[in-house]
């Protein structure tokens, strides 16, 4: 063990079957760890290599069932074992569901900055030939609406989104 910088033993670091560092404690369903022992929602796998379509439908409905947190993972995979020329179209869509999800647990600065950015980063990827409908979705709607959302969440004054409410339509 480890100490911190006030000289008390760190706790061991849950790790995974290769010894990287990864959080065991269960989660809700905005992502947020719960107590070790609490019953929680069933976490994404990562690393999952997935066909764009699947990739799209798996996180619509993570997104329909108001788990943006976990399609953000579903979307990070896809960025993570794509191609090359789509990795700014995937991580752009997972900050809009990261985005949703800070939105979503009352961190208001947090999520009208990555609703921004995901929305940026789409618009740079179709504007630079990415194409408006890759795999069907909708990017110009997608944009209008995480630029629509960071507004009403930047006016609400910190109210909590109801993130399954808010969900976007990836394809229109």
């Amino acid at each position: 063990m480890g100490s911190t910088s006030s000289g008390e033993q760190a706790a061991a670091r849950d790790r995974d079957t290769e010894g990287r560092a990864r959080n065991a404690r269960p989660r809700d369903g905005l992502g947020r760890p719960l107590p070790y022992g609490a019953d929680g929602v069933e976490r994404q796998p990562e690393g999952v290599v997935r066909t764009p379509e699947q990739t799209v439908a798996e996180a619509q409905e993570l997104l329909d069932a108001g788990k943006p947190f976990h399609a953000h993972e579903v979307f990070e995979d896809a960025w993570k074992s794509g191609p090359e020329e789509e990795r700014a179209l995937w991580r752009g869509l997972a900050q809009l569901a990261v985005g949703l999800t800070h939105s979503a647990r009352g961190n208001v600065t947090g999520g009208v900055r990555l609703l921004r950015r995901g929305a940026g980063a789409m618009e740079e990827w179709a504007a630079g030939g990415g194409g408006p409908r890759p795999y069907g979705m909708d990017i110009a709607g997608l944009v209008s609406w995480a630029r629509e959302r960071a507004g009403i969440v930047e006016d609400g004054g910190g109210a909590t989104v109801d993130a399954r409410e808010r969900a976007p339509r990836l394809r229109a």
